[in-house]
């Protein structure tokens, strides 16, 4: 028997590559701890590795399997910023709140190599840095602001010029850069599957299989049901992102109501050889560019390049993009010849958009109190693999009776976005249009 044995699994190059996951139970009856945690992806195992830390006990019920949701799907890819905000955006939206969430994800990337090294995990960690060329001369003024307010509290980060990006990225393609050396890549399954096994070894309790169907707070307590069973704890995390209502729509609607699943897809191609990886990204930093439209790619620990974007029509989970897709790394690296891909699958990225006219807008992370000793966040918008671990470590915190004033949890009531499931359907719809103004941006 193996941890996916009941689960399929999306037939990325993650699933293939991936250690196996620890195997779990799924809940059978009612349980007491100290904290219950929903979801087994990165913010989840984290929560539960920093509670044992501290000798808390800690139940984690999982729909799936760890790392089935965008933890276990995603490019992999260490990125200690937000897509869409720099820091002063956080202090004027949260202030002091704000700022010490921007100290907290400034040291993120190098937090989560650091819980990578000190667990010694499986997880294909590379910390070459993380690189975000500018497409276009006009947005080369994003990354000198960037430099700059990233530099202002105290992150080590440089702005690249043409012929340093150019160098870096094997590529003429962009107009320089804005860099950060603490970033890098991870394989995502290997990396979940990992903080599972630590998790166990530390003592928590993780259910698989065991979606919760209902949670509430009463005489004192939370509980949490499942199909078969419950967990009854002083306190609660919800981790479950993008995927809060896909189980069960009535878990935490106000939660599930605020974020947009959008469908992201993912590609991975054949291995390529050491004379052409030695000419795109030959140092093998992590990049994502500043098209709206997702230009982002990287190397997996076998020399194939894993790149990404979000789906245009619903459904197609970007298996029909292939021919576009090759077509644009040829473009960016001419050096690749003719591209072919082994591994296609997709999977849902978290977004909390500040305008429903433009749904696929990164905003901003949505952090609340859920109640007495609950907690929760929303809306990854596809930054979080370094930021979920670092918040992993905040909500235990809190959990515990940290006062709030000290942590980076800027803490904000649900605010549900209206006509949701129409945005949700139209979202990918927006492309056309981000191809168009990056098209015609100078």
């Amino acid at each position: 028997m193996t941890a996916s044995s009941s689960v399929i699994w999306p037939p990325s190059l993650w699933a293939a590559t991936a250690q196996p996951g620890p195997v779990l139970a799924a809940l059978d009856g009612d349980v007491t701890t100290d904290v219950v945690v929903i979801g087994a992806g990165f913010t989840g195992l984290s929560t539960a590795i920093h509670l044992r830390e501290s000798g808390v006990g800690v139940v984690v019920l999982e729909a799936a399997e760890p790392g089935w949701g965008a933890s276990g799907r995603n490019n992999g890819q260490v990125i200690p910023t937000l897509a869409g905000h720099d820091p002063s955006a956080m202090v004027k939206r949260h202030g002091a709140a704000g700022e010490r969430f921007n100290a907290v994800l400034r040291d993120s990337a190098q937090y989560l190599f650091d819980l990578i090294g000190k667990y010694d995990i499986p997880a294909e960690a590379e910390q070459a840095g993380w690189v975000q060329p500018v497409h276009s001369p006009g947005r080369f003024k994003l990354a000198e602001k960037r430099v700059r307010e990233w530099s202002a509290i105290g992150a080590p980060v440089a702005l690249l010029d043409r012929a340093a990006t150019a160098e870096m990225l094997g590529s003429q393609a962009w107009f320089g850069g804005f860099w950060n050396p603490t970033g890098g890549h991870i394989n995502p399954l290997a990396l979940t599957r990992g903080l599972a096994e630590v998790a166990l070894k530390l003592g928590a309790v993780i259910h698989a299989r065991s979606p919760a169907i209902a949670m509430a707070h009463e005489n004192g307590r939370w509980r949490v049901k499942t199909a078969r069973g419950s967990v009854t704890a002083r306190a609660l995390v919800l981790a479950t992102n993008a995927y809060t209502g896909e189980f069960e729509s009535d878990l935490a609607p106000e939660i599930a109501n605020e974020v947009i699943p959008v469908l992201s897809w993912q590609m991975a191609t054949k291995p390529l050889s050491d004379t052409i990886a030695k000419t795109v990204i030959p140092g093998r930093q992590a990049m994502s560019d500043t098209h709206r439209e997702l230009y982002f790619a990287r190397w997996d620990a076998h020399n194939r390049l894993v790149t990404g974007g979000a789906a245009v029509f619903p459904g197609a989970g970007g298996a029909n993009l292939r021919p576009a897709v090759a077509e644009r790394l040829k473009r960016l690296w001419p050096q690749l010849g003719d591209v072919e891909f082994d591994y296609v699958w997709s999977g849902y990225v978290g977004m909390t958009p500040d305008n429903l006219l433009t749904p696929q807008v990164p905003g901003f992370p949505r952090i609340h109190r859920l109640g007495p000793d609950g907690f929760g966040w929303v809306g990854c918008n596809g930054r979080a693999v370094a930021l979920s671990i670092s918040l992993g470590r905040e909500l235990a915190r809190a959990t515990q009776g940290v006062a709030i004033e000290t942590l980076g949890l800027p803490l904000s009531e649900p605010k549900s976005q209206p006509f949701r499931s129409l945005v949700r359907r139209i979202a990918p719809l927006a492309l056309p249009l981000y191809r168009r103004l990056d098209a015609a941006e100078i």
